[in-house]
């Protein structure tokens, strides 16, 4: 893939970290067996990429599950705040300590920041499960996100995060009410997902029941195309209704 000036025009300011740092244990280490009773029955470290208003209310929610969170940048005050006003399950670090510090990473950036995510953190995200929350919009993104939307959302961010376990999720739908989806009673709403593998998509359906939705997985990473705004599986819709409607894309 080939990007032109545009499309590098934050390489100077997103994610760039002295050090280094050590990778966390990778939950794809364990033996499915051993994965899933443990998806059951532990808590996680949770490291967020990109604090604004999706990874900073999903972050939160998680903090108020019991999960270890550690909230990453641009702004570490903005972070630093953030980890204290939920207590000491929450912390904050630089994304490549958010990286080493998760069993689980979610990225939440826009989309033109992505190949920057990919080349500061690389191996920190290899083998890792890695929620994908990160829609490509060209008014905002530039040629990446056209690209991007050529190729299909959930193969270019696989190629941009090589090695990681990506479950693409939370794309489709607005943050406004992600912070009070567990507080909903009766019928859940539907969380479309997309992702290639088995153990990662089961962990990610975790830890999106404890938010507050039910996960419905419409199919593998080339189906991630289909989790955008402006689909058709865009908004919120029952668990039911996004079956139906997956049943009909290719």
């Amino acid at each position: 893939m080939k990007m032109n000036g545009a499309m590098k025009q934050d390489r100077r300011g997103f994610l760039r970290v002295a050090g280094t740092a050590t990778a966390a244990l990778a939950l794809g280490g364990l033996p499915f067996a051993a994965h899933s009773a443990r998806a059951d029955t532990e808590k996680l470290k949770i490291g967020v990429v990109g604090s604004g208003r999706v990874g900073g209310t999903l972050g939160g929610v998680w903090v108020k599950a019991g999960h270890e969170v550690m909230f990453s940048s641009r702004d570490l005050e903005h972070d630093k705040n953030l980890a204290a006003s939920l207590g000491p399950k929450a912390r904050s670090g630089t994304p490549r300590e958010a990286a080493a510090f998760g069993e689980v990473l979610l990225i939440s950036v826009p989309y033109r920041a992505l190949p920057d995510v990919g080349k500061d953190l690389g191996n920190l995200v290899k083998g890792k499960v890695v929620i994908d929350t990160c829609n490509p919009i060209p008014s905002r993104d530039g040629d990446i996100a056209t690209w991007a939307r050529e190729k299909g959302a959930g193969l270019a961010s696989a190629e941009l995060l090589p090695g990681a376990r990506i479950v693409r999720a939370f794309n489709a739908i607005g943050y406004a009410r992600m912070g009070a989806a567990h507080e909903q009673q009766g019928e859940r709403i539907g969380m479309p997902i997309a992702g290639d593998d088995p153990t990662a998509n089961e962990l990610a359906s975790r830890l999106i029941r404890e938010i507050g939705y039910e996960p419905v997985l419409i199919g593998g990473l080339a189906m991630g195309k289909h989790l955008m705004p402006g689909t058709p599986l865009a908004g919120e819709r029952t668990p039911d209704q996004i079956r139906q409607i997956a049943a009909t894309l290719k």
